[in-house]
């Protein structure tokens, strides 16, 4: 692996990327390309072609794919090959999870809470006994998995579990006791992932439970639940009774299952972001071929700037999207190379820490492509108009799949907050350097602006000095409003969402600037237009999200000369000089969509 300089988790707040050293999607190389098409087509044939049948809850198709799945080896791409699986990169893991969603959530979910943390959990945490024993199988899809850590009285609170595991006298076994609910592939499961408590310690433990449903072992299976969406996925209530569990079955060590949990989130949150992408293609992709078919007024309804303008911000949300997910993943792969090389982590710390380390950004995609799935599905209907609505069409089962993301993997206020609370920490600990940035703002704003007029000629120049600046005004906010709440920081819940809206966005646009950058650097400005147009759409809107936030929190926690240095600060660091023309951007945007029908890039 070529040696380069990789960013820590979070330090994109105060360090500048080259273009040249992040991962696109225009890097994948032939073996993932190769696997981009052989997803797409398993997905096509199998999926696409039946999605009436999953919408009529058809649970028996969704585990005849899944198992179709496990025979092609796309539920063993993550998985060490001693242990039956590809052993392939983190890219690569993003890139199936991407293609293999799109179609419907049903599907979508199977394969996530099957490949992610159904089986992850064991391979990460398990010793080789247990490894050897599950993961091939989970690899193959001769048995699939389940996930057992939800509880009617635990949610986003996850260790506050009541489930118990009871130690047998001759210390041989675990009996389980406790209600687990909105578990995924409960219907057709073999192995579970169950959290409980142990006599009365601080965190919860975990533990593998086979389940076999001649032998339920005090196991019980509430009824199919009625969802919203993803209506094909299995999602169930588990009631364990004394279910007996023999001690080598724990996994890692007592008291460690917090811990399993919340590493196991971090991956699928970035996953979750994954498998929100080929939804907004297709739903992308259909829209376009319909506004193209569609005759009012004597025209195709794509002719209309109304309908041009939704195409364009769903295409630029969708690929912006592409641009940070696939960044961070590159991030994350680079990270457990460097570990794994340095001799001193083994595959499973290795693998554990690479993700951990970018935890913030796990959450800021997680948020972001989530929100950006269902404002594409809410547009797709809209162009679609009364058709929308209807069954008949694809785009209602869509929208309503779309709304779980939201919620999946730590509801996006939740995750909103963790971002900011991990920065914090990393901050404390000094993996991020944040004081003395934040110190030099506050220099800056005390000092006498220039008013000299910056050489802008430069493809994306403006647009990247906005960006140093918009990090500028972070530091400057979320500094001051820390200065003042110091450790109770955490209490301020509607400070921290605005916080989280600011880190958001420029993790975003920064990663599309570079994207396009990359691009232009690569193939010509004249043969990269429409991203260039999207890259510079996307900055604006950030500003204007960034904008909002950043006055709402000055203006709540600062008065006086204070509150007017910042806002003063605020005005200063969000200015153009050359202000864009987006009614254009979006119109070059939107003319490659609907001379292409269908998404493009």
């Amino acid at each position: 692996m070529e040696t380069k300089d990789i960013l820590r988790g979070g330090q994109f707040l105060v360090k500048e990327s080259n273009c040249e050293d992040i991962f696109t999607p225009e890097d994948f190389n032939e073996d993932q390309l190769m696997m981009k098409e052989a997803v797409s087509e398993f997905v096509d044939r199998e999926i696409w072609s039946k999605k009436a049948q999953f919408e009529k809850k058809d649970y028996a198709l969704t585990e005849s794919c899944m198992r179709k799945a496990g025979e092609l080896g796309f539920l063993s791409v993550a998985v060490p090959e001693a242990y039956g699986g590809m052993g392939m990169g983190f890219v690569d893991t993003c890139l199936v999870c991407d293609y293999i969603s799109g179609a419907t959530g049903s599907f979508s979910t199977a394969f996530g809470a099957h490949t992610g943390i159904g089986t992850m959990p064991i391979t990460l945490y398990g010793n080789e006994a247990q490894k050897e024993k599950y993961v091939p199988k989970l690899a193959t899809g001769e048995w699939f998995g389940s996930y057992c850590l939800t509880e009617p009285s635990a949610g986003s609170d996850a260790n506050s579990g009541k489930t118990k595991a009871v130690l047998s006298d001759d210390g041989k076994t675990y009996k389980i006791t406790g209600q687990k609910m909105w578990i995924s592939n409960a219907g057709f499961c073999s192995v579970m992932i169950v959290f409980a408590r142990i006599e009365d310690d601080k965190n919860i433990t975990g533990f593998i439970v086979e389940y076999d449903p001649k032998n339920p072992n005090g196991i019980t299976m509430g009824e199919e639940e009625h969802k919203l969406g993803i209506r094909a996925s299995s999602t169930r209530q588990v009631f364990f009774n004394e279910t007996v569990v023999p001690v080598e079955n724990m996994l890692s060590e007592r008291g460690n299952g917090f811990k399993i949990a919340m590493n196991a989130l971090n991956v699928g949150r970035i996953k979750l972001a994954a498998a929100c992408l080929d939804a907004q293609r297709r739903t992308i992709t259909e829209s376009v071929k319909y506004a193209n078919e569609r005759i009012q007024f004597k025209t195709p309804i794509s002719s209309f700037g109304a309908i041009r303008q939704k195409i364009a911000e769903m295409a630029t949300n969708c690929w912006v999207g592409e641009a940070a997910t696939y960044r961070a993943a590159k991030d994350i792969e680079d990270r457990i190379e460097l570990r794994k090389n340095n001799g001193k982590d083994t595959h499973q710390e290795a693998e554990l820490k690479g993700v951990e380390e970018y935890a913030i950004e796990c959450s800021i995609l997680k948020v972001a492509v989530s929100e950006f799935v269902q404002k594409c599905t809410d547009e797709g209907i809209q162009i679609f108009g009364g058709m929308g609505f209807s069954e008949e069409t694809p785009i209602e089962s869509a929208w309503r799949d779309a709304r779980i993301a939201r919620i999946y993997e730590g509801t996006n206020e939740i995750n909103r907050m963790l971002s900011i609370g991990m920065l914090i920490k990393k901050a404390m600990k000094g993996h991020v350097n944040v004081l003395e940035p934040a110190m030099a703002v506050k220099e800056e704003l005390m000092g006498i602006p220039s008013f000299d007029v910056p050489d802008f000629s430069e493809l994306f120049s403006e647009e990247k000095n906005i960006i140093k600046n918009l990090k500028k005004l972070f530091l400057m906010v979320a500094g001051a409003a820390l200065q003042k709440y110091g450790e109770k920081m955490d209490k301020q819940q509607q400070l921290m969402l605005a916080a989280s809206d600011i880190l958001i966005q420029i993790y975003l646009a920064e990663s599309a600037i570079l994207r396009a950058e990359k691009m232009a650097k690569k193939e010509g400005e004249d043969n990269v237009k429409e991203q260039i147009a999207m890259a510079k759409l996307n900055l604006f809107h950030a500003i204007d999200v960034i904008e909002t936030a950043g006055k709402h929190s000055i203006i709540s926690f600062s008065t006086g000369d204070e509150q007017r240095m910042m806002l003063m600060g605020l005005k200063r660091y969000i200015k153009y000089v050359n202000m864009p023309n987006i009614i254009e951007l979006r119109h070059i945007i939107a003319e490659k969509v609907i001379t292409k029908n269908k998404y493009c890039f």
